[in-house]
């Protein structure tokens, strides 16, 4: 019987379908569940929509909730990690707000960019002491990332400690959905090779029954079909010869072509939904006020088969059963021309043995060039947060695509000032040393 964690439990919905997930396959209906949470009166509601899955679908799972993480983490097998440090307020009002003070727009701002970089900050030193705690009470646990910034993330479990990890993400599973339903495709017809980083993965093959697919997107990219949320992603098709595994709103901000403050005509030319994220904390933090209030009353627990990975991972380590997944790693030989040690993304063969990455050798040229401006950002916000020196937080500021392109130097500096101010003990992990001056 295998123990699962969940760390960051409080979050309902998406603990909800990991666990519908888990406990609908029958070797992990008996599964031990242990939910944790900081917010008690989450934990709370997460803890009765367990109870209500396994009703639902007659699973002996034991399953129980503690506020106190060491007492949930002591003899974990699997460490589900889906935390978010800082929440919608204060800290993602502050990553969006301050920076607009700058002209610095964002859409999502959880995974690079300024939004990136401080979520890096104040997360990197809260997963560092559960990996503290996990290496105390359950040293051979796997630790399975959910939480932005992913790649930032993974990389300093990676450098930090011994834990056992992998990062994982919908998003090279979701996007082949998408491009699927554009070709009119079933989508377990199609076959696919992505590589890269987190968000920022390309499918160097997309192809059904052995017949190159990359045609036809080609096409599709140059009709007047593509969905008005998609345009980014088949117009950087078009530009680099390849289809990227994030969003387009994500995309936008990752690179300096989209977003600008004295070009209006870009953002309406490709649909960019500036404050996006924002938005969509509001939307959740509603939902999940009218979900509880549904899932405490005597509505049924609905129960859909989700594109996470966990519960696949989860089986196949358990059963020895094979499964590929796409999972974050350090670059250990996987990819030639993206530096070694850094967060990828790559196929993953699944089994008994664990978690083994595929080697996919060199990326085409142009994409390791646009995913090493990210890595850039992602290796000094990193360095920062295990060093706690300053300087380099101003460093990975002045890297990063969007905000480069959009402010100078002496702005990135006051808008780096102005945010370590405003999220203060937050990021009180970083030493106050001087930012660079000329």
């Amino acid at each position: 019987m295998a123990r699962i964690v969940f760390l960051g439990a409080g979050s309902t919905v998406f603990a909800r379908n990991l666990l519908g997930d888990i406990l609908s396959y029958e070797e992990l209906a008996d599964s031990e569940i242990v939910l944790h949470d900081i917010d008690p009166g989450r934990l709370e509601t997460s803890e009765l929509v367990a109870r209500r899955l396994a009703d639902a679908l007659h699973a002996p799972a034991k399953i129980s909730s503690s506020g106190d993480r060491r007492a949930a983490l002591e003899g974990a097998d699997y460490a589900v990690n889906m935390i978010q440090v800082g929440g919608y307020e204060p800290c993602t009002v502050t990553d969006f707000e301050v920076p607009k003070r700058y002209g610095l727009r964002q859409t999502i701002g959880d995974t690079l960019g300024i939004g990136g970089v401080m979520r890096g900050l104040r997360t990197i030193p809260v997963i560092l002491s559960m990996c503290s705690d996990m290496e105390d009470l359950c040293p051979d646990v796997w630790l399975l990332n959910y939480s932005n910034p992913m790649a930032m993330n993974c990389r300093a479990v990676n450098r930090a400690t011994r834990i056992r990890s992998v990062g994982l993400c919908h998003s090279v599973q979701g996007t082949a959905y998408e491009l699927s339903r554009d070709l009119g495709l079933a989508y377990e017809d199609i076959n696919y090779v992505a590589a890269g980083i987190n968000h920022m993965a390309f499918y160097l093959t997309f192809q059904l029954d052995g017949q190159d697919l990359y045609p036809r997107l080609r096409e599709f990219a140059e009709s007047d079909r593509v969905p008005p949320h998609n345009r980014i992603r088949y117009e950087m098709l078009l530009r680099l010869g390849y289809f990227v595994t994030e969003s387009s709103e994500h995309f936008s901000e990752y690179v300096p072509w989209f977003i600008k403050r004295d070009r209006p005509d870009l953002i309406e030319r490709f649909n960019i939904p500036l404050d996006e994220y924002p938005r969509r904390c509001l939307a959740q933090i509603a939902g999940w006020e009218a979900e509880r209030a549904r899932l405490e009353g005597d509505a049924p627990v609905e129960v859909r088969k989700s594109f996470e990975y966990a519960a696949t991972i989860i089986r196949s380590i358990e059963t020895g059963k094979p499964r590929v997944v796409y999972g974050n790693v350090a670059n250990e030989g996987l990819i030639d021309n993206l530096p070694e040690g850094c967060t990828v993304e790559v196929p993953c063969l699944v089994d008994g043995n664990g978690v083994q990455p595929t080697r996919i050798g060199p990326l085409p040229p142009q994409l390791a060039a646009v995913i090493m401006s990210n890595v850039n950002v992602q290796e000094l916000t990193v360095e920062a947060a295990l060093t706690g020196r300053l300087d380099h937080v101003y460093h990975a500021a002045m890297m990063d695509p969007h905000t480069a392109a959009e402010l100078d130097l002496d702005q990135i500096t006051e808008l780096v000032d102005a945010l370590l101010l405003e999220h203060g003990d937050w990021v009180s992990a970083m030493k106050q040393t001087d930012p660079p001056t000329v």
